[in-house]
């Protein structure tokens, strides 16, 4: 059972009584579902052992600066892993610190799970979903799949905090743009980690071509000033506030990161590993080579310019499910480090694609339907694992080509969803431009809830 499937209308008699059973109660039964899927999740995680190693580190990094120690000499666990992220995120750390390690790894674990239904809701709320099932029952429901995708899996593994920034980032795109304090989910999660703050750049773009529109239309300099632009500038702000807290809170460690550690991108771990779901990673693997050098630079910036560019043209159209995943992608692709954990984003993008596909009818829907199953296998089966993988092996530069397909799906994935927004702005402007309206399932959507 799936919140697709139970969306269907089915006869006012029911098909039979399960089908009555769950027409009348979807959200008990959806509930149901996911209280068992997230229990067996949860057992099967214990039964793998799993070390929550980066958790880890989070706690050390919490000790650290609780300490007023040094947090970017600091090395935690057997691993010898060092401390990446903006001293603002050790202070979100501390409170780690104040629990033992089985509770806060049980509180990690909890608290992701969570995460991952609000995920699933917010991703819902973006795309407009569901028409006539309670919200609820889709979140639930949805939740107990998807929980088992590999970005999901292994950032419960690690006990990493993807889910966090993307719930953060989702929060505000699924808000009004004219609520006063749209934009600081987007800053705060810039200020646990950089890449999130690609959202305010693609926000700013569409809102100074939002202006400059406005401002050949003779509407003022007062009306240009608009609500995207007034969202950038929330998350830039927000973005600034984390920054000046830990300039006061931990002033030596502040100026070490800004000034040294943000700028040595291979601090973070080996380019050409497997777990590296960028495009350098890919091009490492490619070129057979530890830094692809002036190859990813040409690449991560053509990249990134039609990726902000599709993003920009999608909300300017109001398409704004699909100006979020195109950021969300460009993001990921042009990080010099995207781990495998980080493409959590591919929940929202499975729950946009079959959208599209529920939508449509005869052809125009298997097609659809088809994409979501490609996309679902590429995050669902864990291929990227097929191929020889050892930390400090470097088995990853000698793949042969079948083994770089495999551990380069997600890239694959986040440039199909970049192909698709193109093709669908392309099909957009072609029907404007023959004064035409779009098909069923190409409306403009409504405005995000309050």
């Amino acid at each position: 059972m799936t919140a697709l499937e139970l969306e269907q209308p089915t006869d006012a008699g029911g098909p039979g009584p399960h089908g009555g059973l769950i027409r009348r109660h979807p959200t008990a039964l959806a509930a149901l579902a996911c209280v068992v899927s997230f229990t067996a999740f949860w057992i099967v995680q214990r039964l793998a052992h799993v070390t929550m190693i980066d958790l880890m580190v989070y706690r050390a990094e919490g000790w650290t600066a609780r300490n007023g120690e040094d947090l970017y000499d600091m090395v935690a666990t057997s691993a010898r892993l060092p401390n990446t992220y903006p001293p603002f995120a050790a202070l979100l750390f501390t409170p780690l610190t104040l629990f033992g390690v089985p509770t806060m790894r049980t509180l990690a674990t909890a608290g992701n799970l969570v995460l991952v239904v609000a995920t699933v809701h917010l991703s819902l709320r973006l795309v407009g979903r569901p028409r006539r099932l309670p919200r609820p029952a889709a979140t639930l429901a949805l939740s107990a799949l998807l929980v088992w995708c590999e970005p999901v899996w292994t950032t419960l593994r690690y006990g990493q905090i993807n889910l966090l920034l993307a719930v953060l980032v989702l929060w505000d795109l699924t808000r009004r743009d004219t609520h006063r304090l749209a934009g600081l989910g987007i800053g705060i999660a810039a200020g646990i980690k950089l890449t999130p703050a690609l959202f305010a750049v693609f926000l700013a773009l569409a809102g100074a071509v939002r202006a400059g529109q406005l401002i050949r239309s003779g509407a003022g300099a007062r009306a240009a000033w608009n609500p995207w632009l007034r969202q950038a500038a929330v998350a830039i702000a927000g973005f600034l506030a984390t920054v000046l807290l830990t300039a006061l809170a931990l002033p030596r460690d502040s100026h070490r990161f800004w000034t040294e550690i943000v700028f040595a991108a291979d601090r973070v771990g080996e380019v050409e590993i497997t777990a590296n779901q960028s495009l350098r990673g890919v091009l490492a693997r490619l070129l057979h080579t530890h830094d692809p050098g002036a190859a990813w630079l040409v690449a991560a910036g053509l990249t990134a310019v039609l990726g902000l560019g599709l993003a920009t043209a999608s909300l300017l159209r109001g398409e704004r499910a699909w100006a979020a995943v195109a950021c969300a992608a460009t993001a990921l692709l042009v990080s010099p480090i995207s781990w495998s954990h980080h493409w959590v984003w591919g929940v929202p993008m499975l729950i946009l694609v079959g959208s599209e596909a529920m939508r449509r009818t005869g052809r125009a829907a298997r097609r659809w339907w088809a994409t979501t199953a490609v996309l679902a296998l590429l995050f669902c089966s864990f291929a990227l694992w097929w191929v020889p993988h050892r930390w400090h092996q470097h088995e990853e530069l000698h793949q042969n080509g079948g083994q770089m397909l495999l551990s380069g799906v997600y890239p694959l994935a986040g440039l199909v969803l970049l192909a698709l927004t193109a093709a669908r702005l392309w099909r957009l402007s072609g029907l404007r431009d023959r004064g035409r309206r779009p098909a069923d399932g190409d409306e403009t959507p409504a405005p995000p809830e309050a």
